[in-house]
């Protein structure tokens, strides 16, 4: 029981598996990628050499810009190697109305990933809310919406590595980017790579997993396992017997319908924003990557069936692209909605689609991997004597954390006034919304979110997020009454300065497009 953590085996590669044991060993064994001369962990990570990996998302949050770079990898290499592109949010059309009431861009609002202007200073809804009839809230606070639109970049080619002018994360390509994370974790990070079978995983008397059986290698023994294996969830799942809790009675998406199509010209626009278009009965993601585009079609499958799925996606494709899209073919993906009960069992953590996945709504798969990973490469126990006090401090902060992305993601269905389908119906209905979330909302109608309404710490969405979401989709909160009167000055000066400050980024950043290839020419300055 108390012998060290020297030995950790990650099994299951793909993003998640990458992640992990370049985080782990970032952490553990390396100084700015580099391999120190006496590593304290040996990481095994073991994937079966013939099972195809399916990437848990090709749109990551801005937290993956420090990931990479305390990772050691160059965001450079990154950019180029893995055809990604500068995301600074989410922009949502046609979700407060359908298309028949409003055109398409018409209605539509942008969660950006830079919080509101003055926030360490100024909570700024208060103070928005007289005018809200005359500016947005995102234009009000913040840049990112107008500078969105005109398909800008969040830097210029002379800002630093991992630096910004304003706020973002990535859309890149899934499989490139584990062949990057599989290169740099082997060749800069120490870890050991081992292309097998696991044909079998064996446990002690005290329920612990001791050693995985193998097709090639034998036995592999470790002090810690890390289950990366996808919605099997072999280790935690299947062998360990944590219960999956199904969200569907929440959240209904069940199906997905994924096509990669090209841009009508080389020279097109890129867009610097994951576009969400509701449609039906579910909505349809459009990412920009340099060369192409992701776009796919998450549906309830209660609610419709493939074929109108297929439909619906290939009417929202025509209109932007220039091949044949009634012969394009389909990737079908089915999703579970939900979650395991505990992410950690016994000497076993499982991270990405191995802990749950849910819709790709607001590209949250990716932040949980980081997140399971850096608290695991944090809070590592010093040995198994201590575990299980980690591990019930972690289960707790996992469950916290999915009940936000659930109530979170839920939200943007609640708020919505469609009424085109049972689908939109369905998703208002009170036995469908958890209980904190109505109390929220019936709060929100007399004051703003605001730090007080989230319940704990280190929370993936601030209350920024739901003032985006809400003010995005009408929503009506009362005007406050009293504000004092210097702090309306203050908050004047806030909004003044935004405009100045969207002002002059317009007149100096490039494109997305304009600032790609310039990387790829010249490479982004090191810090």
């Amino acid at each position: 029981m108390a012998q060290a953590i020297q030995n950790i085996i990650i099994v299951g590669g793909g993003t998640a598996g990458w992640l992990t044991a370049g985080i782990l060993a970032a952490e553990h064994n390396a100084d700015n990628g580099k391999l120190s001369p006496s590593p304290k962990l040996n990481i095994t990570l073991i994937e079966s050499p013939d099972v195809p990996t399916i990437g848990v998302g090709e749109g990551t949050w801005p937290s993956m810009r420090s990931t990479l770079k305390n990772i050691g990898i160059s965001e450079t290499e990154f950019l180029i190697h893995c055809d990604a592109s500068f995301k600074q949010g989410s922009r949502f059309f046609n979700w407060t109305h359908s298309a028949d009431t409003h055109n398409r861009s018409g209605e539509q609002y942008l969660h950006p990933f830079s919080l509101p202007i003055g926030t360490n200073e100024l909570d700024l809804c208060s103070y928005w809310m007289p005018h809200r009839e005359q500016v947005s809230f995102a234009d009000a606070v913040g840049q990112q919406n107008q500078l969105s639109q005109l398909f800008l970049a969040p830097k210029q080619i002379t800002t630093g590595e991992y630096q910004f002018q304003n706020n973002y994360g990535y859309h890149l390509n899934a499989g490139k980017f584990s062949q990057l994370l599989q290169k740099h974790c082997t060749e800069k990070l120490g870890v050991t790579h081992i292309q097998d079978h696991v044909t079998s995983i064996h446990k002690n008397d005290n329920g612990d997993i001791s050693h995985l059986a193998t097709k090639q290698s034998g036995i592999l023994k470790a002090d810690f396992f890390v289950d990366c294996t996808g919605v099997k969830s072999l280790l935690l799942g299947e062998q360990l017997s944590v219960p999956f809790i199904c969200q569907k009675s929440v959240l209904f998406n069940d199906s997905a319908l994924a096509v990669q199509v090209p841009y009508p010209s080389p020279d097109s626009e890129i867009a610097s924003c994951t576009h969400s278009t509701a449609q039906t009965n579910g909505w349809i993601w459009d990412i920009g990557l340099p060369t192409r585009r992701g776009v796919g079609h998450v549906y309830s499958s209660s609610h419709t069936d493939q074929e109108q799925a297929e439909k619906q996606l290939i009417n929202y494709l025509r209109p932007t692209v220039n091949i044949d899209v009634d012969n394009l073919e389909f990737k079908k993906l089915s999703i579970a909605p939900g979650h395991r009960q505990v992410c950690w069992k016994n000497n076993c953590l499982a991270i990405g689609m191995a802990a749950g996945f849910i819709e790709p709504l607001e590209a949250s798969a990716l932040a949980l991997v980081e997140w399971s990973a850096n608290t695991l490469a944090k809070q590592l126990p010093a040995n198994r004597q201590v575990m299980d006090i980690v591990a019930s401090r972690v289960n707790q902060r996992f469950s916290q954390h999915w009940q936000q992305i659930i109530e979170f993601l839920k939200l943007h269905y609640v708020l919505s006034k469609r009424s085109d389908s049972d689908y939109w119906h369905d998703h208002r209905e009170s036995s469908t919304i958890p209980d904190s979330l109505q109390q929220q909302i019936e709060l929100w109608r007399t004051q703003a979110p605001n730090i007080h309404d989230i319940q704990h710490t280190d929370v993936l969405f601030p209350a920024a997020s739901f003032q985006f979401v809400l003010y995005g989709m009408e929503f009506q909160t009362m005007v406050p009454t009293q504000l004092k009167p210097s702090l309306q000055h203050k908050a004047q000066q806030f909004f003044s300065e935004n405009i100045k400050r969207t002002q002059g980024l317009k007149q100096i950043l490039p494109t997305n497009r304009e600032l790609l290839a310039k990387i790829s020419q010249y490479g982004l300055p090191k810090i």
